[in-house]
């Protein structure tokens, strides 16, 4: 799929506005799979899931893949740290993410179906039934699975590497 100048400014800006929302800074608070964080996590499945997303020849709704994205971990809590979110976090935080998405952003129903389908197959319920919401997942359990199997020794070197990567889109 080809963008013009005009689309990739639109989706580069849409990007933009989330980086620096102060709502979506305090995902940098949430940690994650080997010392990575909920905000460094959710812009590395956005870039990933929208390179993938071009590479398709048909058409998608790239907006709601990449505002997704963004929002498919938004929620809030350190599960390692609170037990009572820990037994069953893997099911339930796609539901939590996509409620406070609703309540602190303007998002379609599109966005939070796909927020709520991010987690297949730990999920096995919630199957992702749209393109979009598969090349999120798949995005998602990519970036997850680089994660976990990178070293915690080398975390801050990582770590200053894919923020200096997040700052733009494209």
């Amino acid at each position: 799929m080809k963008l013009s100048l005009e689309e990739k400014e639109r989706l580069e800006s849409i990007y933009q506005s989330y980086l620096n929302n102060e709502k979506i800074l305090k995902m940098n608070e949430v940690s994650m799979h080997r010392g990575s964080n909920t905000y460094l996590h959710s812009f590395r499945v956005a870039k990933l899931a929208i390179k993938r997303a071009l590479r398709r020849k048909k058409h998608l709704d790239l907006e709601s893949i990449l505002v997704a994205s963004i929002l498919h971990d938004y929620y809030l809590y350190d599960w390692r740290k609170d037990k009572s979110k820990k037994k069953h976090h893997a099911k339930k935080h796609p539901f939590i993410a996509s409620t406070n998405a609703k309540r602190d952003f303007d998002i379609s129903d599109k966005v939070c179906k796909i927020i709520e389908e991010h987690m297949w197959p730990f999920n096995f319920k919630c199957f992702p039934n749209t393109k979009e919401a598969r090349i999120v997942n798949n995005a998602d359990n990519t970036v997850a699975f680089k994660e976990v199997l990178t070293s915690i020794k080398h975390k801050k070197k990582r770590m200053n590497k894919y923020m200096d990567k997040i700052q733009t889109l494209f």
